[in-house]
Formats: C-alpha cells, sequence, structure tokens
C-alpha cells in the first residue's frame, strides 16, 4: 500500500466508532448465553495495551456472566516479565490450545489480521468477531468493529464497551487497564493524552491501584543484562539530518546474537525507542529488532514533522501518526533504505 492509500485509509476512519457501532458490539455481547465460548486474542509480540486491554476485558466479561471464557496471542506463549503481575493471566492459553472454534471472537489492539498471525483462522471459525481498536491503519476486519483512532489506547474503548454493559470497574479489571493506558500514552507523556485520558485514570486510580506500584514494575525494572545491551545498541546509533527532507532521521538495530550475547528475551527492545527518540536533532527515530536471519520488527516515532503511520502502511504495517511499525526483510541497511525513500512522502509539514 501506498502513502497516499494509507492517508485516506486513516481519513476514512478517523471519526471513530458510530452509535451503531457500539449498539452492535453491545448486542453482540449482551445476546450470548452464559455457556458461550468466547475467545480473545491480541498481537503478536503483546506489549502493555494488548495485553492489558484483552485481560481487563475478560475479567469484565467474567463479572458480566461469561465463564467460558480464553485469552491467547499468536507466538512463543511467553507474558513478558513487566506484565507478569497482571491479573486475569489464569485465563491465558497458548495459540496452540487456542479453541478452535469459538462463539464469538474478540481481537484487541491489532491494526491487522496478519498482526494475529496462526490465530487468525479464528475469525472465520467464529460465527461473529468483534474487533477492539486504536490504530488508524486498521481496515476494519471484525463482523464489528469499534476502531477509534482519537483513543489514546485500546483500552480506552475497552473501558466504553464495559461501561455500556454496566461492568462496574474493581481493582483487577482497573490494573489491567491502567497498565495498557500508561504503557500507550507514555506515562501520560504522548500527544493523546487528553483530558478525557486522566479522568479515565483517575477512575481506574479510584477503585484502589497502586499506580507506584505499577510503574515499578512496568516502567523502572530492568535486567541488568538489558542495561548492557542497550548501551551496545545506543553506541551504534546512526544520526542521518538530511533525511526526511532535512527533518532528520536516527536509527540503531539489535540482533539476535545481541540478545543471546546478553542473555536476555528480545521484550527488554521494547523500551529501547525511548532512548533513541529523545535525539535532539531527529524528527524520527526508528528500531530495528532482528527476529529472523534476514526479518526485522521495525519501531517508528516522529516528534510532529513526519506522520510515521503513512511511512509503516507503506512498508506492510500500520500504527499512529506518531508512533507506527512493521516487518522488514533484507539487511538492516536495506530496510532504513525503504524507509528513507518514505519519509517526504509523509511529511507532515513544508513542502511533501
Amino acid at each position: 500500500m501506498t502513502a497516499a492509500a494509507g492517508a485516506q485509509l486513516a481519513a476514512a476512519v478517523d471519526a471513530g466508532p458510530a452509535e451503531a457501532d457500539w449498539a452492535a458490539a453491545e448486542a453482540l455481547i449482551r445476546a450470548l448465553p452464559s455457556t458461550s465460548r468466547v475467545l480473545l486474542i491480541c498481537h503478536v509480540n503483546p506489549d502493555g495495551d494488548a495485553l492489558g486491554s484483552m485481560l481487563g476485558f475478560a475479567l469484565g466479561l467474567r463479572q458480566f456472566g461469561l465463564h467460558r471464557l480464553q485469552a491467547t496471542f499468536p507466538g512463543p506463549p511467553e507474558v513478558p516479565d513487566p506484565f507478569r503481575g497482571l491479573p486475569g493471566l489464569e485465563l491465558l492459553v497458548p495459540a496452540s490450545a487456542a479453541d478452535p472454534a469459538p462463539d464469538l471472537v474478540i481481537c484487541f489492539d491489532a491494526a491487522s489480521e496478519s498482526r494475529l498471525g496462526e490465530l487468525a483462522g479464528r475469525l472465520s471459525t467464529a460465527p461473529a468477531a468483534l474487533v477492539l481498536d486504536h490504530h488508524a491503519s486498521n481496515p476494519g476486519f471484525g463482523t464489528v468493529n469499534l476502531v477509534d483512532p482519537r483513543a489514546a489506547a485500546t483500552s480506552v474503548v475497552a473501558e466504553q464497551l464495559l461501561a455500556r454493559l454496566g461492568v462496574p470497574l474493581d481493582r483487577a479489571i482497573a490494573e489491567c487497564l491502567y497498565v495498557a493506558l500508561t504503557t500507550d500514552t507514555g506515562s501520560f507523556r504522548f500527544e493523546a493524552t487528553t483530558p478525557a485520558v486522566h479522568q479515565l485514570a483517575a477512575r481506574l486510580l479510584a477503585t484502589g491501584i497502586s499506580p507506584g506500584d505499577i510503574s515499578r514494575r512496568v516502567f523502572d525494572t530492568r535486567p541488568f543484562g538489558a542495561v548492557r545491551l542497550f548501551g551496545e545498541v545506543l553506541g551504534r546509533a546512526r544520526l542521518e539530518p538530511a533525511a526526511a527532507d532535512g527533518r532528520g532521521l536516527v536509527w540503531t538495530f539489535a540482533t539476535l546474537d545481541d540478545l543471546a550475547r546478553h542473555d536476555q528475551r528480545p521484550y527488554v527492545l521494547e523500551a529501547l525507542i525511548d532512548s533513541v527518540r529523545c535525539t535532539a536533532e531527529a524528527d524520527v527515530s526508528c528500531v530495528l529488532k532482528q527476529t529472523a536471519s534476514d526479518e526485522w520488527a521495525v519501531s517508528m516515532r516522529s516528534k510532529g514533522a513526519v506522520n510515521v503511520s503513512l511511512v509503516a502502511v507503506a512498508l506492510g504495517g500500520g500504527g499512529h501518526t506518531f508512533a507506527a511499525g512493521f516487518t522488514g526483510r533484507g539487511t538492516a541497511e536495506q530496510v532504513v533504505e525503504a524507509i528513507r525513500g518514505e519519509l517526504t512522502g509523509a511529511l507532515l509539514t513544508g513542502d511533501a
């Protein structure tokens, strides 16, 4: 998909869910008998918003009276260490054990079917699929789609649907949704942090959860091996001031050998983009994380001059205006060259 096509897609969903979409989602769940089997899925390599939204909503469904619940995600069934204290983890099953024909599938934080990996087929084996997401590049692949690009996190959409179902927030649900909200807003530092976001945070905190404890677990605890790994990867960062018509690009990469040498799991690299994006001379920051011999998970950020979602969509991925990603193939240099080629067409300011 070209950057121009990505822009058209983003504009088409920018308004968010219509009232009819909310009503359809609510009706879909209310119509389920208590014995119904519900499969909840989030995207591959789940982050805090994906896991937190999925588990928080699952706990809400249990309050609603549905108990035959499974939560899962594609790929290795490993929960990143920062999220191993989340309530509801007992609902998780490996992808291989997921119900092959559930009565309802609910997807969380997946911008496309491809992000569901080997679980994408469940969309066709279930009578209905409900999609909860906030990525502007989401094409709407469910039977019912609640896709709100204005929402700071998928947890915002999840909480709104729980409220419509009359499910009260308890501490377990609130902790899951708070982790989701804080991770996708960068602890309330990103542009999507609105008054409504803080109001939701206040409702979640009112249940008695501990923001200090959550922040220490999620943001402020890292193995020493990861600290050493970050130092090595940041040491090879490259600054290209002329990229993006002079707005600047900074990028680095981490290999599978890097992870093995420092005895670290891939999830530790998710926080690396925050250390790269602070570079004053670059609007666009990029981290390439090797997943196979010629495959890279690419994370991109923008400070406001470039719509990195358009870059990601053009290269087969998706995301938000200022935070997006895709899977790149080839050498690290080849992947970055592809990014350079899309940056000018994604400028938000100046002549594109």
